[in-house]
């Protein structure tokens, strides 16, 4: 209870701010990194000239990095980051477990299994995206139906069913990994697997847009149930939340979510699981200051790893760096908070 005492009425206000400050200053340093820097003045000028205002004084090359290149996958970082963070969030609240993630249901196994199905059969781009966010909605609807099997109302035996599906979606994504052809398949299946944003572009954007942004404002509208429901499901229906319907309305929207970002970025994890233990270090548990706040820091977090990933000579898959930082970070919000989890 030591760091909830310790939330003050400003608390909110000032991570609002700060984590604001974040999220616009890395959108700028974002369009400097890389083989063709643009400073902030010229994206701001490229922005307005695509609205029409100000005349072009720069080259198409320009153009085509903030429009096309640069800038989809900017915004995409900042939108599925937010988008993970959300759903990490809202499943935590809702299992009322700490080490819940996104792919807590298959989710995230699902939709592996459908990109590496969709790379084995030669599909490319928009197939395998559809591939990928169809299994992944299939393999939740899975574990759904497996635990309500096992029990309706116990939400361990939900988890357990989601540990199940996901242990048969990775064995099958194995499965196709030896079949695959080794010089050109399996490569590409890895690498996809292993997470990443260059494969983000205007349409992918837009495709994934609604399937996160309506759900998302659905959570956001949700917010004041998933935090009575986190104080048990007894209390929250005296407090007249409908438990069983508000928790399958937000399972659904948090896996749409996640689905639509794993299907255009891969695996990415850590966020989800990490984010909002971090937030709720600085405001508190109350969900409706987390939810938004894990949006932000979510969208933080995945733009600035991305930049890491985008330093080097050839790009670091974001998986693999969304581990490496986000493990020793979650291992110091765990030492931080052991005395509220003992």
């Amino acid at each position: 209870m030591a760091v909830i005492e310790r939330i003050t009425p400003n608390s909110g206000r000032l991570a609002w701010i700060g984590v604001s400050i974040a999220v616009g200053a890395l959108f700028l340093v974002s369009f400097l990194i890389g083989p063709y820097p643009v400073p902030p003045r010229t994206v701001f000028a490229v922005a307005l000239h695509e609205l029409g205002i100000g005349e072009a004084t720069w080259p198409d090359a320009v153009r085509m990095v903030v429009m096309e290149i640069r800038g989809p996958r900017i915004v995409g970082a900042l939108l599925i980051g937010a988008a993970l963070a959300t759903a990490g969030a809202t499943f935590q609240n809702i299992f009322r477990n700490p080490l819940v993630s996104p792919g807590v249901l298959g989710v995230s196994a699902g939709a592996g299994f459908g990109a590496a199905l969709g790379i084995l059969i030669g599909t490319t781009g928009l197939m395998i995206q559809v591939l990928a966010f169809g299994f992944g909605l299939l393999a939740t609807g899975l574990a759904m139906w497996l635990g309500r099997s096992l029990d309706r109302a116990a939400l361990l035996s939900l988890v357990l069913a989601g540990l199940v599906v996901s242990a048969l979606f990775q064995a099958l994504v194995s499965l196709l990994k030896v079949v695959a052809d080794p010089l050109n398949q399996l490569p590409s299946i890895t690498f996809w697997l292993l997470g990443g944003l260059h494969r983000l572009n205007g349409a992918a954007l837009l495709s994934v847009a609604l399937p996160i942004l309506i759900p998302g404002a659905l959570l956001y509208a949700l917010r004041w149930q998933v935090h009575a429901m986190a104080a048990g499901d007894d209390e929250a229906r005296a407090l007249g939340v409908d438990v069983t319907r508000t928790r399958l309305v937000l399972i659904v929207a948090a896996t749409l979510m996640t689905a639509a970002c794993v299907s255009v970025s891969g695996i990415v994890g850590w966020v989800g699981l990490l984010i909002p233990h971090l937030v709720r270090l600085l405001v508190g548990p109350s969900f409706a200051l987390v939810l938004p706040l894990s949006a932000l820091g979510g969208g933080a977090f995945l733009l600035a790893v991305d930049n890491v990933a985008r330093v080097g000579a050839s790009e670091i898959p974001l998986g693999i760096l969304t581990a490496l930082i986000g493990a020793p970070l979650f291992a110091a919000v765990l030492m931080r908070t052991r005395q509220r989890w003992s």
